[in-house]
Parts: C-alpha cells; sequence; structure tokens
C-alpha cells in the first residue's frame, strides 16, 4: 500500500477529476487488519477533508472468499503439475 502509485489519495483526485462523484475503494487484502482498520480510514478521512463533494465508500476486504480459495487452489494444481512436469 505505501509504495505502489498511484496511492488512494492520489487515485481519488484521478476519479474526481474524471468526474466521479461516488468513489468506492475496494481494498486489496484478505483481512481486517491495521491498513483495513486504521490506515484506509485514515486516507479516506483526508480525502474527504480535500474533496468534501465527493463520497467514499470502502467496501469489505477480499476475505476468505470461495472464489479466492478456487483461484488459490487452481494456481497450487497448476504449480503442482508444472513442477512434476519439469522434473521429468
Amino acid at each position: 500500500m505505501e509504495l505502489a502509485e498511484p496511492n488512494l489519495l492520489q487515485a481519488v483526485g484521478l476519479c474526481v477529476a474524471r468526474g466521479s462523484k461516488k468513489i468506492v475503494i475496494a481494498p486489496y487484502f484478505l483481512s481486517k487488519g491495521r491498513h483495513i482498520q486504521q490506515d484506509i480510514p485514515a486516507l479516506v478521512r483526508e480525502a474527504q477533508a480535500q474533496y468534501p463533494d465527493i463520497e467514499c465508500v470502502v467496501a469489505e476486504p477480499l476475505g476468505v472468499d470461495p472464489l479466492l480459495v478456487a483461484i488459490i487452489d487452481s494456481r497450487v494444481k497448476t504449480a503442482s503439475r508444472t513442477d512434476v512436469a519439469s522434473k521429468s
């Protein structure tokens, strides 16, 4: 979160520049850790102060969604087959 660009405030600014009135922030995290509980809400408050006419909403983190579990399962199975095939 700290290393990627655009950061949250920059992203909100880009959305505002394109005419957005409501911005949904979709955190790409698996759990409600420090970023979800503290960092993102603080950044959203800062964005709301900078753009008071814009509504910012934070979606739930990814969590252990069945679709995410299926993707992880698929990646593990693919990697397992690739590893076996490369040793033959």
